[in-house]
């Protein structure tokens, strides 16, 4: 059974690389799925966060075209703050916006994974709450500078230079980065990858 990464990211890349420790026949192809992202109205972020992994998952299937039989992960990533949902900025006016509305407020951090064979669908839901500290508009203005936050939900990346904005977390590191290690090892067992 060949595992197929439905996703373009390398720091899911990496994560995913991670659980294969100890485990020298551990591979996975990386098939990036693109699918339309947009929140429908009404639906929870929850429900929103949870139906794009599975889409992405299902679409990394289809996109398969190897001999052997495959099962595909997708991951999907969220910042939401007082119930608004904050993705990946569209340009830098949109990303200081969000990063002045995380100064110094505490937000939640929520990433699904789903795995399929195309027959059965396992999935999980981790949410993390990020504090941030208090940022000057400077602090702002240099970290857009970088880029950095351009292509991140919420306009930060904890494991880059966005990480010296967080002054702490309560739940899972990896899952802010982009794939919960723990729960993904899991679902990954339940589907006899692993």
């Amino acid at each position: 059974m060949r595992l197929v990464l439905a996703s373009g990211s390398p720091r899911r890349k990496e994560l995913l690389a991670q659980l294969g420790m100890g485990n020298r026949d551990f591979s996975f192809e990386i098939l990036s799925a693109d699918i339309d992202e947009t929140h429908q109205a009404g639906e929870a972020a929850t429900d929103f966060v949870v139906r794009l992994a599975k889409e992405k998952a299902l679409a990394g299937l289809q996109l398969w075209s190897g001999t052997e039989a495959a099962t595909a992960l997708g991951s999907d990533t969220i910042v939401v703050y007082q119930g608004e949902i904050l993705g990946k900025p569209q340009d830098e006016t949109d990303a200081q916006r969000m990063l002045q509305t995380l100064s110094g407020h505490c937000h939640s951090v929520m990433t699904a994974v789903a795995v399929t064979d195309g027959i059965r669908t396992v999935s999980c839901l981790v949410e993390t709450k990020v504090q941030f500290c208090r940022l000057t508009e400077d602090d702002i203005l240099a970290y857009i500078a970088t880029k950095e936050p351009m292509d991140k939900a919420g306009a930060y990346g904890i494991q880059g230079l966005g990480g010296s904005f967080v002054q702490g977390i309560e739940g899972s590191y990896s899952a802010v980065v982009g794939l919960p290690l723990v729960e993904t090892k899991a679902l990954l067992r339940e589907m006899q990858i692993l």
